[in-house]
């Protein structure tokens, strides 16, 4: 028999705290939850205030060209002297990511830097949890220690003075949505690659963010393994060109603000594939964020291959790492191999963070440099990568 369209209403009581069951059911809990509800932190007293962000209006000369050693060079090969302190470390996935428990950031040898160093530039990020003795002086003297900390020309800097070096993070419980001003694609950028140096070592630390399930994670994309899953006629073929990195867009939408540009925008010409100074693999050198073009080839060629490497950095799940943040937790990554990129949805909650980057040598591309998918499979007894497209296979769940 067919249901009535008219079903009897039973008289049940239910518990408010239940949606669906009548309250003789409902058993004791020793954890409260309700689905996608984060409690609102309450910032009086907000003990960062010196670090909240300002915008001075001051102006600065053109960057020019200083002198810079990669500190990674000089680390040990197993990190011996960073992992004599570590109660664990584990990678995240095999192309990128690794975390690691009991290293207090803040009091780290020259050897267990240099060690810091060479793991990430081989990882791309490296985290840190809980690193509540690293305070905005300690992460200036150790971004100072890997070289010259960059000056952002447009973004907030902290409101203590002396801290022009620091990049501030702040979204607050008043600021606005900003998810539908931007595709998901352009939020991949590596930072500030329109410089003749552009970073390398970046640390980023998470002050005040949104609670476990919040939101606001962040985003990393590989760029060895974004050369690596090219074909290698695609390979040798961007090996060959270079792209315009522009400040143009940064500039513009910081006086569209009504805020000030600290030091005139630039456009810089770097090899699109480079290779890294430590660890001898070429990588990609494109950024969603910045890349205007590339050099030499007709425009729509240029378009083309600008909508590819945007497709291949956004969307090849097997370069992404993912970071769930938590209060003091740090990234540490290289800015040179790696690309990056927030996340929305975390509103009404504070994420407020302060990086520190130093600048690295100028990008170049040396045609001896190795793979790194070669080399690991080669380490590890691997099986070689297929990248022959027209072969028949099942979709992999």
């Amino acid at each position: 028999m067919a249901p009535s369209l008219e079903e009897p209403v039973h008289n049940t009581s239910y518990h408010k705290e239940s949606l669906l069951w009548p309250a003789a059911s409902v058993k004791p809990v020793k954890v409260a939850y309700e689905p996608g509800r984060t409690v609102v932190e309450d910032h009086e007293g907000y003990e960062h205030r010196d670090l909240l962000p300002r915008f001075p209006d001051v102006h600065w000369e053109p960057l020019t060209e200083v002198s810079y050693h990669d500190k990674g060079l000089q680390g040990h090969p197993q990190y011996r002297n960073l992992l004599a302190a570590a109660t664990d470390i584990f990678d995240y996935n095999p192309k990128i990511g690794t975390e690691i428990h009991g290293v207090n950031l803040a009091k780290l040898t020259d050897a267990q830097k240099d060690d810091l160093a060479r793991l990430i530039s081989v990882r791309g990020v490296v985290f840190f949890r809980n690193q509540t003795d690293l305070d905005i002086d300690a992460q200036r003297e150790l971004g100072q220690y890997f070289g010259k900390l960059h000056k952002h020309a447009t973004t907030s800097v902290p409101q203590r003075p002396g801290l022009e070096d620091v990049h501030v993070v702040y979204t607050d419980e008043k600021s606005k949505e900003q998810r539908a001003l931007f595709s998901p694609t352009f939020l991949w950028h590596s930072d500030v690659t329109y410089e003749i140096q552009p970073p390398s070592y970046t640390s980023l630390k998470v002050l005040t963010g949104p609670p476990r399930g919040g939101g606001g994670d962040t985003l990393w994309a590989s760029q060895y393994a974004a050369y690596d899953m090219l074909s290698s006629h695609m390979q040798q073929y961007l090996e060959n060109l270079t792209a315009l990195h522009s400040a143009g867009i940064q500039a513009t939408g910081s006086r569209a603000l009504g805020r000030p540009v600290r030091r005139d925008p630039v456009i810089t010409e770097h090899p699109l594939v480079r290779t890294h100074p430590v660890t001898g693999w070429k990588s990609l050198f494109f950024n969603p964020g910045f890349v205007i073009a590339i050099v030499g080839v007709p425009k729509a060629e240029s378009e083309a291959i600008v909508r590819y490497l945007n497709e291949v950095i956004a969307t090849t799940q097997e370069l992404h790492v993912r970071f769930q943040w938590q209060k003091n937790d740090v990234a540490f990554w290289d800015n040179r191999i790696c690309n990056h990129s927030a996340s929305y949805g975390f509103a009404p909650h504070r994420r407020h963070a302060v990086r520190v980057a130093c600048h690295a040598e100028r990008p170049v591309f040396d045609p001896n440099g190795k793979s790194q998918e070669a080399e690991l499979s080669y380490l590890y007894g691997l099986p070689k990568v297929n990248k022959d497209g027209s072969v028949q296979s099942n979709y992999n769940d």
